[in-house]
């Protein structure tokens, strides 16, 4: 058991499966209070009672229910102190903007970029009147650079994810809630074996771009947070915390 996180409070969004996951154990690890926001309420409260926190189910879209979850951290441990905005879909109807249609394009936004709004919305006067707070927002290596197989609501949203990250670090730097958005590459989740086991050549064609060869690990992007989360990262904020094998600096990839 570590102390980085050490009477903390955080709050995870997606935290029941991928680098939602992996973060809340490294949290916990950590020393963390960890309240989960999901909808998998089979594995949900297991979860939580697994690394000694609090599960609420939690449509992220709605803002009833992320207020709720918020307001359900501090009533139980205390504080917000971090928040982990990272519940995200890529359904395969989301494709080349010749073939999604505008229910699928809004319904990813909805998810990945109107459920960041609503999250920090929340999370922000909490660590305003607390004077501290650190807040990592998901983003994506497609949000600085164009994707090798398209996903145009997504990569729009994670576009807009950056985005608001920015400004929201710049916004309230001064009075001590930091905000950065992380930025993974590939990622061996089950969103993307989902993705890409229907498609043998997609996969091969966003792997080939990786430098190191491989798509990252939760447990990677897991660590990457915990720093961004912790008070070792104390001078970063309205940061583009690329986490991506190399993808984003490579212009070739050896062979």
């Amino acid at each position: 058991m570590g102390t980085r996180l050490e009477g903390k409070v955080a709050v995870v969004t997606g935290g029941c499966s991928g680098i939602g996951l992996a973060t809340v154990r490294r949290f916990a690890e950590e020393g963390a209070k960890v309240v989960i926001g999901d909808l998998d309420d089979a594995n949900g409260e297991r979860i939580a009672e697994e690394v000694g926190g609090a599960y609420v189910h939690c449509d992220v879209t709605s803002k009833e229910e992320v207020d709720a979850l918020f307001a359900t951290a501090k009533e139980k441990f205390g504080s917000v102190d971090i928040a982990f905005n990272n519940a995200g879909i890529s359904p395969p109807e989301d494709d080349s903007i010749l073939d999604t249609d505008l229910d699928a394009w809004r319904k990813v936004q909805e998810v990945n970029l109107t459920s960041v709004y609503l999250c920090c919305k929340a999370a922000i006067p909490y660590m305003l009147e607390q004077g501290k707070g650190s807040i990592i927002n998901t983003a994506s290596f497609v949000a600085v650079m164009g994707a090798a197989t398209s996903q145009i609501s997504y990569s729009a949203s994670k576009g807009g994810v950056l985005s608001m990250s920015r400004e929201l670090g710049v916004q309230f730097a001064r009075q001590g809630v930091r905000v950065n958005a992380l930025c993974p590459g590939p990622v061996n989740t089950p969103l993307l074996r989902e993705l890409f086991a229907k498609d043998e050549e997609r996969a091969a064609r966003r792997l080939v771009h990786v430098p190191m060869g491989r798509f990252g690990e939760p447990e990677e992007m897991a660590n990457a947070v915990l720093f961004l989360a912790s008070d070792e990262s104390s001078f970063i904020t309205a940061n583009t915390f690329l986490v991506d094998g190399g993808i984003s600096g490579a212009y070739v990839t050896p062979l």
